[in-house]
């Protein structure tokens, strides 16, 4: 492998981390933070893909310069308004019930995968990005590479800025993190639990919405995805340990370039290579990399 395509394929990795950051963050605050678990993340990455998608369509044909900003924000909000409606109605009252909610959320998955199926049929959908994201750029070493890639690198890196803001300089945050570690204290102080795990989850779920257009727009849109990103996201927030944004990003970053490195040296086996880390990152480090013992 020359030195070229070694940094090529490192900075595969890096692109591929950030977009699995962008949509782990979410799952990492909702499971890791709520302790509430929710197989059905995967699908908040198809709802805000394919309703951005729907709204995006239109748009493009007029060829408005706007529409796949306009899209970002319809996933975001359809797969937040997703979000609380799964909280409110199903999963709220289900706290501390892991089994439940994991068999409820299954099953979610699966009925909007089917929804989605029927409404958008099986067809491959790819969002196109604005002319300002299109092309390539040059780089030392690599050459041209699509700037849209290195975009998905500022996307995450705002992303984990602004959660990291959020939960350690916000009131919300402060919120955040005591009920995590004392749920029925933070009640006696007065604070609405109920509504801070909403708005929680909410926030979640328009992550894996905002995953969901960047995603699309990198790579084809298509049926079962929705397993591959929950999955991904469950390895990541793993290794990285619950509830810490920044295990999330280096087990995002572990991930991402264990896949990239792995296509590259020894493609039939490169999968082995994200469970590999999961492995042993569970027998020396149960609680994650940057996860706290309990």
């Amino acid at each position: 492998m020359t030195g070229a395509t070694a940094a090529t394929v490192v900075l595969n990795g890096l692109t591929l981390a950030a977009l699995y950051f962008i949509v782990a963050s979410g799952f990492s605050l909702i499971f890791g933070l709520m302790r509430t678990v929710n197989m059905a993340h995967g699908s908040l990455y198809l709802i805000g893909a394919y309703i951005g998608y729907a709204v995006f369509e239109p748009l493009y044909d007029r060829d408005l310069w706007y529409a796949w900003y306009v899209a970002i924000l319809v996933g975001m909000a359809a797969a937040a308004l997703f979000g609380i409606l799964m909280q409110t109605a199903l999963l709220g009252w289900m706290q501390g019930q892991e089994l439940r909610q994991a068999l409820v959320t299954i099953a979610l998955s699966i009925i909007v995968a089917d929804q989605l199926l029927a409404r958008f049929g099986g067809t491959p959908r790819q969002f196109f990005a604005p002319d300002a994201l299109f092309g390539s750029t040059s780089i030392p070493l690599i050459g041209n590479y699509p700037t849209f890639r290195l975009v998905q690198i500022g996307v995450a890196l705002a992303v984990g800025i602004g959660l990291w803001l959020l939960l350690n300089r916000t009131r919300i945050g402060l919120m955040v993190r005591a009920g995590v570690d004392d749920r029925p204290m933070l009640a006696a102080m007065g604070v609405n639990v109920p509504l801070v795990a909403v708005a929680v989850f909410a926030l979640g779920a328009a992550l894996a919405g905002l995953g969901g257009v960047i995603g699309a727009t990198a790579q084809p849109l298509a049926q079962g995805v929705d397993a591959r990103f929950l999955l991904t996201a469950l390895v990541v927030v793993i290794v990285g340990g619950m509830g810490s944004i920044a295990g999330t990003a280096i087990g995002a970053l572990l991930v991402g370039l264990a896949e990239q490195i792995g296509q590259a040296l020894f493609p039939t086996y490169s999968v082995i290579l994200t469970f590999l880390i999961m492995v042993i990152v569970l027998a020396l480090r149960p609680q994650g990399i940057m996860g706290r013992a309990r």
